[in-house]
């Protein structure tokens, strides 16, 4: 058992947190921008809520943070009363926050200065994959790091693997959205074809997710999408949010994005139909209206 702080209990921070209390057995305490969260959280699970990142980060062996983007993630560690003017030496700080590589770098950075070790560590699998503790996680940061912190990770995650040095997971959850990007989108074309070609998209997929067109969101989201039903996972602005990382990121590497960005821009027209807290499958609903 270890003394754990998690800082944000959002749709993903909330279970993320119970696990590591449930299922790793640590000694949790908590932390989110609304306190009422928070203390529903200790109410459910038990141990403890604290008043500011600062003091829940306090005395902890590891410090879990889970917030909305890098300036949430800059006010947590780095603000008056963040985290990182409490955390004891030879502690960890896991930052499972999808944020822009420079940012993990940037506290890396800082977390070696002060004596304690940092991790970026953002997840894939979504609301489903957090509730349900089987996350993948990627990581950034020292393999020593890494290793003390794995056992711990470990109640909410299915997979957890080492990337490269500090930001390397964040650039890996990059390449993830990349890819859901795409094939989302082909997904949506492809039912919306088959309804317009007057086949019956249940026996369409249920032949071709068994072949080279098969995807784990073929065989999660095909259903609801072909009932128009999007509220089933990860939101639009968050995918939005998400992508505009991974097109910074491409313009200073030099990566060349075109359907990342074409996809994005589809996004946009969905958030602009009303679908900003649609989950990410919605794409048939731009192409159905």
């Amino acid at each position: 058992m270890a003394k754990v702080a998690f800082l944000g209990l959002g749709v993903m921070g909330y279970p993320m947190a119970a696990h590591l209390k449930n299922k790793g057995g640590h000694e949790v305490t908590v932390y989110n921008r609304t306190a009422a969260r928070a203390e529903k959280w200790v109410a459910e699970h038990g141990g403890k809520s604290a008043a500011t990142p600062a003091e829940a980060a306090r005395d902890q062996d590891f410090v879990f943070s889970c917030v909305g983007n890098d300036d949430d993630l800059r006010a947590v560690t780095l603000g008056k009363e963040g985290a990182f003017q409490s955390m004891k030496k030879g502690s960890v700080f896991i930052d499972n926050t999808t944020a822009s590589a420079e940012i993990a770098r940037e506290l890396a950075a800082q977390a070696e200065k002060d004596g304690f070790g940092f991790l970026d560590a953002p997840v894939s699998g979504g609301q489903a994959g957090a509730e349900n503790g089987v996350l993948t996680v990627m990581v950034g940061g020292e393999q020593s790091t890494f290793e003390r912190a794995k056992p711990v990770i470990d109640a909410f995650a299915r997979m957890i693997g080492l990337m490269g040095s500090a930001g390397s997971g964040q650039l890996t959850k990059m390449i993830n959205q990349i890819c859901i990007a795409g094939l989302v989108q082909g997904l949506a074309e492809g039912i919306h074809f088959g309804k317009k070609a007057g086949l019956d998209i249940e026996k369409v997929i249920e032949v071709i997710s068994k072949g080279a067109a098969g995807s784990w969101q073929m065989e999660n989201r095909h259903k609801t999408m072909n009932v128009a039903k999007y509220d089933y996972g990860f939101a639009v602005d968050w995918m939005r949010k998400d992508l505009g990382i991974c097109l910074s990121e491409a313009d200073r590497n030099g990566a060349r994005l075109p359907v990342t960005a074409l996809v994005d821009q589809f996004y946009k027209d969905v958030q602009e139909m009303g679908g900003r807290r649609w989950d990410t499958s919605s794409l048939l609903a731009r192409l159905e209206r």
